[in-house]
């Protein structure tokens, strides 16, 4: 990557999971029953179709992870297992209500925090309380993350049983020193004895989480982390940027800013990552994600069916995600919701009947104009306003921002479409950016996004 570019375009951005970004929602949440109108619209337009997803948040840790910037709560008293199930199946039968038919479920992610924190019954009891309520389409994805720290052959076998195919360790880095400054110990014995276990027991798809610019990182780290991740060839493999955002995640202030690899040392180390990868056979997947050409995940790509969500990019395209837990996100395509963050007020929510959100966002036209052109982007490297259903006036002033980046040969504008160039990849988020029409109209006046490199 060229220096000069990187110094020029390495700006606070968002990642773009959504559109518009969760600080540019509504300053007021949608009232209840809003989003259950919302909720239904969804439902009945989808449930024949392609069916709904579920994202289910289990905070729990029973240590904290000082890179980590998603919503946990830290405890090593597995007593809050049961009461937490409780609430997630109440929420859920609240959901069903507002259906009024069985869904059908397309997917069903478990995410953290720390799924495999719970114990092997609660989980299944868990997901038996929920897909006993459901039709399961028959190329339903069931996925999990797991610590390789704290995942036993019981979790693997029962989520097994239950449908689960595809398992994501969060790896990050093999180097001890990384380790402990980031307080994420696993042994890469320990890693290669869950990947055999499940692969033994049927797994189909394997999935690493890797970060780079973590504190202590060097070439040296990496080229030894690749190389180990190598050696057990997962399916596919995510790659992503530290967020370094201390005013949000005061763990992070475990280490200094010292520790970090910065700017265009930052980069020198995703570089050398992506060239290991390639070299491996991993082919480049949107932004931040590697498969192999086997993998569904390189198929959809190619096939122009890849689509992006609060979980990240997925082969499954669904109009309804229902997210369950607290802070948990939910999409009904044309309207977001973010459930409490806090345990036990998540918790009193449900017991007293309500939907847990607190903030949310119904889509205008425009947001939903916009939304499609970023959501091209990110999973196509493209995208068109050829149609009158595709354009707007944010849309020809993204335009207009982009003079800059075609000059530097990062995107080709042709009259209605615009391609982002194999010198742009590493820009996506630059690029979506420009139509980011919310952002445009209050640009923050402090970092509310980590930066690009």
């Amino acid at each position: 990557m060229n220096a000069s570019l990187l110094e020029k375009y390495n700006i606070a951005a968002p990642r773009y999971t959504s559109y518009p970004t969760v600080p540019y929602w509504d300053k007021t949440a949608p009232v209840q029953e809003q989003w259950k109108m919302s909720v239904k619209r969804s439902f009945d337009h989808s449930n024949d179709e392609n069916g709904i997803s579920l994202y289910i948040h289990l905070p729990f840790c029973e240590s904290l992870c000082t890179y980590c910037g998603c919503n946990t709560r830290i405890t090593v008293n597995h007593g809050v297992e049961m009461p937490y199930i409780m609430a997630l199946l109440k929420e859920w039968s609240m959901y069903l209500e507002i259906f009024e038919e069985t869904p059908r479920i397309k997917d069903i992610h478990l995410g953290g925090g720390t799924p495999t924190f719970f114990n092997s019954a609660h989980l299944r009891e868990l997901i038996e309380g929920i897909t006993s309520t459901a039709i399961i389409c028959k190329d339903a994805e069931f996925s999990f993350e797991a610590h390789p720290d704290n995942t036993k052959l019981s979790h693997l076998k029962t989520l097994y049983d239950l449908g689960f195919k595809r398992l994501s360790l969060g790896i990050q880095d093999f180097d001890e020193r990384v380790q402990t400054a980031i307080n994420r110990k696993q042994t890469f014995g320990q890693v290669q004895t869950i990947v055999e276990q499940a692969r033994q027991l049927g797994y189909t798809s394997i999935n690493f989480d890797l970060i780079y610019g973590l504190p202590h990182q060097t070439a040296e780290s990496i080229f030894h982390t690749i190389n180990k991740v190598k050696l057990l060839a997962p399916h596919r493999i995510a790659f992503y940027s530290y967020a370094h955002i201390p005013w949000i995640k005061p763990g992070q202030r475990k280490f200094t800013e010292a520790d970090l690899p910065v700017d265009f040392e930052k980069r020198k180390l995703y570089q050398l990552g992506r060239d290991m990868l390639k070299e491996a056979g991993y082919i480049e997947i949107g932004m931040d994600h590697f498969a192999f050409v086997s993998d569904p995940l390189y198929k959809a790509q190619v096939s122009g069916t890849l689509h992006r969500n609060f979980m990240g990019y997925t082969t499954n395209y669904t109009r309804l995600m229902v997210g369950l837990g607290a802070s948990s996100i939910s999409d009904s395509w044309d309207g977001y919701v973010q459930n409490i963050k806090t345990v036990e007020e998540y918790e009193r929510a449900v017991n007293v009947g309500n939907l847990p959100f607190f903030k949310g966002h119904l889509l205008s036209r425009e947001d939903m104009i916009i939304r499609q052109h970023i959501l091209n982007i990110m999973c196509r490297y493209e995208t068109s306003w050829e149609n009158e259903y595709e354009k707007c006036e944010a849309v020809y002033e993204a335009i207009e921002r982009l003079s800059e980046m075609a000059n530097d040969k990062l995107v080709k504008i042709y009259t209605n479409t615009l391609k982002v160039t194999e010198k742009g990849k590493p820009f996506l988020r630059n690029i979506c950016m420009a139509f980011d029409a919310k952002l445009w109209e209050s640009v923050p006046e402090t970092q509310i996004f980590s930066t690009v490199a």
